[in-house]
């Protein structure tokens, strides 16, 4: 029972921050929703590479961290885009010919001694509407959960129901979601976990850490206040299987297509604080959480940093772009 305990523990501890979701949270979804719906895989038709690095309750040891690098791209004979949306998640995009996207994530994520990594591949298809696109995807994932010993302090050194638990278990799986988006308008709707894979770290009787499924629904619109100035409220609301809900309330301002900023309210959790700017097809983009909580006295807060390197509106290199 000592081992069913210290390994309950360890999983209890390493989602907390994801009231008990057991994907990890991003900030800056809107800069990159491919990270939580494999049907926004080369929506844009741009090919898109992305990175992600967070780190969590800065100032604690060990305190959690997720590192994430995706890449997606469409495959097309011709399509077209928006060429001033350069920062906005919102694109005039589909194609003429070509339906396919296809995206591949690897992420990383640590938290004391539990260490967890993903990756995916995704298969996308796109339906260009009169003035939209509605896009399906279907993504098959691999997990792998680390145990590290080194970083577990044992009351007795020698528990042998300790040294006979699976320090590593890989798990398939596969997620699925729908999206649709217009030049002003997105919405999208997705599942991971589909298969509630068991994490099973003992020889018998330890299938009690399931990988429950989880409900994402994002959506946003913007708003041109002026010339240089436009407003983009959005939403991103997480539910797991488990019958917990929690959801972010954003609010973003652009301006010149150049720079951003935005703050977000997640429930009961936080308020996150953005800012950012495109160099060209180069997108930096910073977040940083205040906790709304006690711990906030004893950490730094959570920072998150993005880069996006966006290709594909040159007429030469990619001959299937029609540029306006």
């Amino acid at each position: 029972m000592r081992r069913f305990f210290y390994i309950a523990l360890l999983l209890c501890v390493s989602v907390a921050e994801g009231f008990s979701q057991q994907m990890p949270l991003y900030s800056q979804y809107m800069l990159n929703g491919f990270l939580l719906n494999p049907a926004i895989a080369g929506s844009e038709g741009y090919t898109a590479v992305n990175l992600t690095a967070g780190e969590q309750w800065v100032g604690f040891p060990e305190g959690p961290g997720t590192y994430a690098l995706s890449f997606q791209t469409r495959i097309l004979k011709k399509s077209h885009i928006s060429r001033q949306a350069s920062v906005r998640r919102r694109r005039r995009s589909g194609s003429r010919s070509g339906n396919i996207g296809l995206g591949g994530y690897v992420f990383n994520h640590r938290n004391g001694a539990v260490e967890r990594t993903g990756i995916k591949g995704t298969y996308a298809y796109h339906i260009r509407l009169a003035e939209s696109q509605l896009s399906f995807g279907l993504s098959m994932v691999a997990y792998q959960y680390r145990l590290d010993d080194d970083k577990i302090r044992l009351e007795y050194q020698d528990d042998g129901f300790w040294s006979g638990t699976h320090k590593s278990v890989l798990i398939p799986d596969a997620d699925a979601g729908v999206y649709y988006s217009s030049r002003d308008l997105w919405a999208g709707f997705s599942i991971d976990h589909m298969f509630e894979s068991v994490l099973k770290f003992g020889d018998s009787g330890y299938d009690h850490f399931v990988m429950e499924r989880n409900y994402y629904l994002m959506g946003g619109c913007d708003f041109q206040a002026n010339r240089t100035l436009i407003l983009t409220p959005s939403a991103l609301v997480k539910f797991a299987e488990n019958g917990k809900l929690q959801a972010d309330i954003s609010a973003k301002a652009y301006f010149d297509q150049l720079y951003w900023c935005g703050l977000t309210y997640r429930t009961g959790h936080s308020i996150i604080v953005m800012a950012g700017v495109s160099v060209d097809k180069l997108i930096f983009g910073y977040a940083f959480d205040i906790g709304l909580n006690s711990i906030m006295k004893y950490s730094f807060g959570t920072h998150e940093f993005t880069f996006i390197a966006k290709f594909g509106e040159n007429a030469r290199r990619y001959r299937w772009l029609n540029r306006f």
